[in-house]
């Protein structure tokens, strides 16, 4: 089994940016954490990271021809992307959407997800917890 990790803009600046919003580990960090789970699960990770829009809906779109599921934090385009919005649609694959932050406990604009409506499931506010979270419902979701 194969998943797609997509982290979207700003997150290449996790444990820096706003640690206490975001935490402290960087991205590398999270990535191995999610490394080794992937291990203990037997399935196989691709981690990416990008932030430009255009590239991250070229890579949930070869998802489609690769991937069994996506874990996407889309950071902020997570309010605004429809182009993001309707390749997660498109793909056919689960598609968790996974936040570090309560996007609901911060400001008004950063509560509405455009994602949410086409995605599998979402995890908000759990850290870098929510990607561990996140891969073994992606599994779950991929062998249904």
């Amino acid at each position: 089994m194969k998943i797609l990790v997509l982290h979207g803009p700003n997150l290449n600046l996790l444990g820096v940016r706003e640690p206490s919003v975001y935490g402290a580990l960087t991205l590398d960090q999270i990535n191995g954490e999610l490394s080794d789970l992937a291990l203990e699960l037997n399935v196989e990770i691709t981690c990416r990271q990008s932030n430009h829009e255009g590239e991250l809906v070229d890579l949930l779109h070869r998802a489609m021809e690769d991937m069994d599921a996506v874990v996407f934090n889309p950071g902020a385009y997570t309010h605004t992307s429809y182009a993001l919005r309707d390749a997660v649609a498109a793909i056919g694959i689960p598609t968790i959407e996974v936040h570090l932050s309560n996007i609901y406990a911060r400001e008004g604009f950063r509560r509405h997800s455009v994602i949410a409506p086409v995605a599998s499931g979402q995890i908000s506010g759990l850290g870098a917890n929510g990607y561990l979270l996140a891969l073994r419902a992606a599994v779950v979701l991929a062998d249904a």
